[in-house]
């Protein structure tokens, strides 16, 4: 815990102008995010007793090491810049409004020669037009086949477009009335372009127009006796009422205008949207969020308006933003949002009537997210801080292990010895963390040097980022490295607790590891699987968790992950070495060769038995190329003979090239199963299949 005394800044180095600060902690990672009127007034907050911080506050001044600033001209400017580091950096201090799920919109991509209309989602794209976002895609479609009986628009993809005019047949919805059939001729692009902008009109709130010009149409078509005529002019027109109905008119015909509301406790915020446009609830969405810095309504409102508009231009952001209360600076987030549309914006607080109705229903929809997301969430939670406390109370340790490393070493027969390292914050896994090895200081089975081996490195690498950043040695703060973006580096934070999989040899050399470099603030443990004992380091007995501890759970997660990870790294490992044959150290000799000395010998033992001359007759095979191979085999020490686990049987080589002397592997003479070693060399049953991971590894050079 650092005291914020030792990095305030000196009388008079704060200029007393708009910017943007940010505070770092001790690694140089950026951990808070703020702008302000004035630095110099905003910063001196920050440095008063901590007596009289909020908790939040005073929690992050501790954890931070440094602080620094960048002057700007304008509010507006610090409002932008402060928006952009928060998205860069992604402070842990500062509110984010993280949404969980990507909405749909309804699409029309005019920027095509013939438009279509369909759903999307992510990022949105230049020269399409965007209504909504919907709650569901579902409820896209339903509207859009309603709409194509008037409208009827191409909604089909770009390869189906190509066959139908390829063939010069419309897809069935050219033949039943609901495409235009541009594929094939039948409108002209500009016919079919302006079809689609007529589409994009009524789904902007123009309704009243289209519905009054079928009526005149019906009409006479019915006073000229074309019944047929009529009465599907009719059903267009019922149809338009329908799709009409699924939005229903809250405001007036020519409203435009976001609503936001929010739910808060103490520890959490639920924002709820609803997008309204041409009078209609055309969209909602929401989300909750933690609140990890020490903030009022009017800061969420804000935080909430940065996120929602941040990337945002033109018709996206609507002319009306209703807020339930303002920011502190309305008129430079106002004037922000006046830019991003390029027209004026209004910021306000409903005050009566309809809209203040509607935010009502719009506060009524986040207080029920809110209660929602507590009721999902509570148990999860409790659970992670009932265990991290239970771990910190068995183990003996100063405060709860945030940061949890798991160390697990894998091998088959002692060939492929490969490591893992997985990481888990705050009870859950970071994946984007977890590391993998190959260990390089000798060759064969020694689990407990290989453990010695991964800690050590992986520690060295923790002092060399501690050296770069000037955090031991003189004290002095180190000159500002441009590659340094406040972004996390690799093996850059040290975890509060070490967990090895094995027991007490394993213990023992990872903490003589970390005694060998001189860390001493890294509590150790080892969890051995036999009877799922904890060990602790110099301790003859070790620690028993009850079996029904939340704490032993997590670390029984813990070290089941890293096992798994291991696995699957050094099954990838052995896969790519039993793919190579002898054969492949022959220079010259192709594919095609030696698929030609299989076949012709019937299996590489054979093959091996052969002489010169034999393997001249091959076709293809000159004198040079045989001598060659003779000698490749030569080097190579026999495979051991496969085994049929299921009669028991010795098998002769097969077709495939055999692997250079691999060590045959352990087999369960009452199951059949091929068992593979782990750490503490107990051998596991093989996994049956291969299961596949999204973790982000990096192997350790």
């Amino acid at each position: 815990m650092a005291d914020p005394s030792s990095y305030r800044p000196k009388p008079g180095q704060i200029p007393d102008s708009p910017g943007v600060y940010k505070f770092r902690d001790e690694h140089r990672r950026v951990i808070y995010v703020g702008k302000a009127k004035s630095l110099r007034q905003r910063l001196a907050n920050y440095f008063q007793p901590l007596t009289s911080l909020h908790p939040r506050t005073a929690t992050m001044v501790t954890t931070a090491a440094s602080v620094e600033w960048t002057v700007v001209s304008t509010e507006v400017e610090a409002l932008q810049l402060e928006y952009s580091w928060i998205k860069e950096f992604d402070p842990r201090f500062n509110v984010k409004y993280r949404d969980d799920k990507s909405y749909p919109y309804l699409a029309v991509t005019m920027n095509e020669e013939f438009p279509r209309v369909q759903v999307m989602r992510g990022h949105k794209k230049k020269g399409v037009r965007y209504f909504g976002p919907y709650a569901h895609a579902w409820a896209i479609r339903e509207t859009v086949d309603l709409m194509l009986r008037v409208f009827p628009v191409r909604t089909c993809s770009a390869g189906v477009f190509r066959n139908a005019a390829s063939a010069g047949r419309p897809c069935l919805l050219g033949y039943i009335g609901k495409c235009s059939a541009p594929c094939v001729g039948r409108v002209s692009p500009e016919e079919h372009r302006e079809l689609a902008e007529e589409f994009s009109d009524f789904m902007a709130g123009r309704t009243g127009t289209y519905i009054r010009r079928l009526e005149k149409q019906m009409t006479i078509a019915a006073e000229d006796m074309e019944y047929e005529k009529a009465a599907r002019l009719r059903d267009d027109i019922a149809a338009l009422r329908r799709a009409m109905e699924k939005n229903a008119v809250v405001l007036a015909d020519a409203t435009d205008a976001d609503l936001i509301a929010l739910a808060e406790d103490e520890l959490e915020a639920a924002v709820q949207i609803f997008h309204v446009r041409g009078g209609r609830v055309r969209g909602q969405r929401g989300w909750v969020t933690d609140k990890v810095e020490a903030v009022d309504t009017a800061g969420l409102v804000e935080h909430a308006l940065q996120q929602l508009y941040g990337e945002e231009s033109g018709e996206a952001v609507p002319k009306e933003v209703l807020v339930p209360a303002l920011p502190e600076d309305a008129d430079a987030v106002s004037s922000w949002l006046s830019g991003r549309r390029g027209s004026l914006v209004s910021l306000r607080v409903p005050q009566r009537g309809d809209k203040k109705a509607l935010m009502e229903t719009v506060a009524r929809n986040a207080q029920q997210g809110l209660v929602l997301h507590k009721t999902k969430r509570a148990s999860d939670l409790t659970t992670r801080s009932r265990a991290l406390e239970e771990i910190a109370e068995a183990l003996d340790l100063d405060s709860a292990p945030l940061r949890i490393e798991c160390f697990d070493v894998s091998h088959l027969q002692g060939e492929d010895v490969v490591a893992s390292m997985v990481v888990f914050e705050d009870g859950l896994p970071r994946k984007s963390e977890y590391r993998r090895f190959q260990i390089k200081g000798f060759e064969g089975q020694d689990d407990v040097r290989s453990m010695h081996e991964v800690i050590g490195r992986r520690f060295k690498r923790y002092l060399a980022e501690k050296e770069r950043t000037g955090e031991w040695g003189d004290g002095e703060v180190p000159a500002e490295d441009p590659e340094d973006d406040g972004r996390p580096k690799r093996f850059a934070y040290p975890p509060q607790l070490v967990v090895v999989d094995g027991g007490q040899p394993q213990v023992a050399a990872a903490q003589r590891a970390l005694d060998e470099l001189g860390i001493d603030d890294v509590a150790v443990c080892g969890l051995a699987k036999r009877l799922e004992e904890v060990w602790l380091p110099g301790d003859d007995d070790p620690v028993v968790l009850p079996r029904s501890s939340e704490g032993l759970y997590l670390l029984q997660r813990v070290r089941d992950t890293a096992h798994d990870f291991a696995i699957r790294y050094q099954r990838s490992k052995r896969t790519k070495r039993l793919r190579t044959g002898p054969l492949d150290a022959v220079p010259g000799l192709g594919e095609t060769r030696k698929q030609a000395l299989i076949k012709h010998f019937g299996s590489v033992k054979r093959l091996r038995q052969a002489t010169i001359e034999q393997i001249c007759e091959v076709p293809g095979m000159g004198r040079k190329t045989a001598e060659a191979v003779v000698v490749a085999l030569a080097r190579t020490a026999p495979a051991a003979p496969a085994v049929n686990t299921a009669t028991g049987e010795i098998m002769e080589d097969d077709a495939v090239p055999a692997p250079a002397a691999p060590a045959a592997p352990a087999v369960n003479t009452a199951t059949g199963e091929i068992m593979e070693d782990d750490a503490d060399g107990t051998a596991r049953p093989r996994a049956n299949g291969t299961t596949s991971t999204t973790e982000k590894t990096e192997q350790d050079t």
